[in-house]
């Protein structure tokens, strides 16, 4: 298991700077359990644990990490044990928690990039991720008394320009939106 533990934090750390955690730490400490807590999983126990910002001491992943940080940190470890198993699909749901920008642009980029490996399929509200992808579908839902029904539509082109529109204006979708979700868009073509 050190070894790897190893493996895993070198290639995790590769991952980091492409999700503009260039300056992040990760580390897999395994801890011997007590001779007791002895199972099928194993004599010891693997945590992570990381730093955000240079010259702090590592923690608990959960605790150091702000939501998008811990977000990108989950991106990378999937991205690597995607490597290592025979996956037909990943599903990332709001992995772009907490970001925007640059940053959201970033992981698009990188989810992007993993689907030309294995099926992706992310569920966000970001326009600069949803305008990576190549095939969208738009998710809502309907309550009448005490039942909700889920609608899955898949959208052409037009009504994906307007979706990644509307994520960026808001409820009154403007010419100058749609003229942004064209620039993302065209971008990532």
């Amino acid at each position: 298991r050190q070894d790897a533990a190893q493996t895993l934090d070198k290639l995790v750390a590769k991952e980091l700077p492409p999700l503009k955690l260039d300056k992040a730490k990760f580390r897999t400490v395994i801890i011997p359990k007590p001779e007791i807590a002895w199972n099928a999983n194993g004599l010891d126990k693997a945590t992570f644990e990381a730093t955000t910002n240079p010259g702090l001491p590592p923690g608990p992943l959960n605790k150091i990490a702000s939501g998008g940080e811990l977000a990108r940190f989950m991106l990378a470890l999937k991205v690597v044990l995607a490597g290592t198993q025979n996956r037909a699909a990943l599903i990332f749901d709001e992995v772009d928690s907490g970001i925007s920008g640059a940053t959201a642009s970033a992981v698009g980029e990188r989810l992007a990039e993993l689907s030309n490996d294995v099926q992706v399929l992310v569920v966000t509200h970001s326009p600069q991720v949803a305008a990576r992808g190549n095939h969208h579908w738009h998710v809502s839902k309907t309550s009448h008394a005490d039942v909700t029904n889920t609608t899955v539509n898949l959208l052409d082109a037009t009504q994906s320009r307007e979706e990644i529109a509307r994520m960026l204006a808001g409820e009154v979708i403007t010419d100058q939106a749609r003229a942004a979700a064209d620039s993302l868009m065209d971008a990532t073509s």
